[in-house]
């Protein structure tokens, strides 16, 4: 086709821009990062040594505001700053998730996931599936989480993401060295382990579930 004979459209008429199947496509690409996450974790974990868990967890306790004091990231939350997981019963077996963060730095704009988690039959409460989008469930482990209910570790055992919380924003450097060994202890490499910044202002004005 010559060039004289191209159609051309002006932006704001151009009919592609109204097509609904763009704008699915669009929807696409921007939650891409979350499909990507979901394709992790359906393709198994076979292959991979099992990973401690913490030997009972008691629901009601673990259940409240865990401030993320450090992560291996999940593509969704490498620029991730004030970040917070909060923790609801839903149910006997079901946790009302709220995954709430800064993108981009500490004056950024929230993002907020509210995926939900399923305690798996398992006597230890440890063992959880995050569903970010049905039917698929991540694998969720609670690794370790201290006597007081004050600091926690969440991994997985194909060890490709983490994350260190805890019930204050900010704790002693010897505490989070000390909770990192435990990471290594479980087979993780640290390389891509990242200090998540948390503001003066940590949690006013962050929207919930």
């Amino acid at each position: 086709m010559s060039s004289s004979s191209q159609r051309h459209f002006p932006l704001r008429h151009n009919p592609l821009l109204h097509n609904p199947l763009r704008r699915c496509s669009a929807r696409f690409w921007v939650n891409l990062p979350l499909l990507v996450v979901v394709a992790f974790s359906a393709a198994g974990c076979s292959s991979h040594p099992p990973i401690r868990t913490a030997p009972s967890v008691d629901l009601d306790r673990f259940m409240g505001d865990w401030y993320v004091l450090a992560h291996i990231p999940a593509p969704l939350e490498r620029e991730a700053f004030d970040a917070v997981e909060s923790y609801a019963r839903g149910g006997e077996r079901r946790i009302e998730t709220t995954y709430r963060f800064r993108n981009g730095g500490l004056d950024g704009p929230w993002e907020v996931h509210t995926p939900t988690g399923f305690v798996r039959d398992d006597p230890s409460n440890a063992h959880w599936g995050m569903q970010f989008i049905w039917p698929f469930r991540m694998e969720y482990r609670i690794v370790h989480v201290d006597p007081d209910y004050s600091q926690t570790i969440i991994g997985r055992s194909r060890r490709d993401y983490a994350w260190i919380m805890a019930r204050d924003p900010r704790i002693p450097a010897a505490e989070l060295e000390a909770l990192k060994e435990i990471l290594v202890e479980e087979g993780y490499d640290l390389t891509e382990l990242r200090l998540v910044p948390h503001g003066s202002a940590v949690g006013e004005s962050a929207p919930r579930r």
